[in-house]
């Protein structure tokens, strides 16, 4: 089995390509080892690589962050071998009922600018934010605010702030005068 890699946009994630489906459909994101162990058995074997932060499996890669005091060289080998082992003994990527993401309740009235809008963010975002190791999450619309959720390499991103900002609310509201800005599920970083 080969394994190919991708530096990202962050330096502190690599994208690991195995070669192989990795995610059936959707993406899922684990933050600790408590989550990875309840809904990723790739994922929690992940974690046991000193320096691992998040793991992030999507279609065809897995993205994988690490601490600011680790280095890259050192860890590559191991998590390399993890994501090999794991294929070859044919283990589950998730466990049932894993990677379900909570959507707002949509209001009737709102169902078309949504159905717009998710529209936009598959077409247009999510190809993007996936060749650079990441997804974006829709969360919900109200009021003309869209709010969403970077993913794998794009969360920690020095550049997800602008990417959000700049990038997808001037898209969103060029094409969909409804929308009158985009927030990051649980609120814009403090140096926004």
């Amino acid at each position: 089995m080969f394994i190919q890699t991708e530096e990202t946009p962050n330096p502190a994630t690599l994208k690991f390509l195995p070669g192989r489906t990795v995610m059936g459909s959707g993406t899922a994101e684990f933050k600790s080892e408590e989550d990875a162990a309840a809904g990723s058995p790739l994922a929690a074997a992940l974690f046991e690589v000193d320096g691992v932060t998040t793991v992030f499996l999507a279609g065809d890669f897995i993205s994988v962050s690490k601490r600011d005091d680790k280095e890259w060289y050192l860890m590559k080998p191991a998590v390399l071998g993890v994501i090999m082992e794991h294929f070859v003994a044919g283990r589950p990527i998730l466990a049932d009922g894993a990677g379900e993401v909570e959507e707002m309740e949509v209001r009737p009235e709102d169902e078309e600018v949504v159905s717009q809008i998710k529209e936009l963010l598959d077409t247009r975002v999510r190809p993007a934010v996936s060749m650079d190791g990441g997804d974006i999450v829709f969360h919900g619309y109200e009021d003309g605010i869209v709010t969403l959720t970077m993913q794998g390499a794009c969360a920690g991103c020095p550049s997800s702030t602008a990417t959000l900002k700049m990038g997808i609310e001037n898209m969103l509201r060029h094409y969909i005068p409804e929308v009158r800005e985009v927030r990051a599920a649980g609120g814009m970083p403090e140096y926004y």
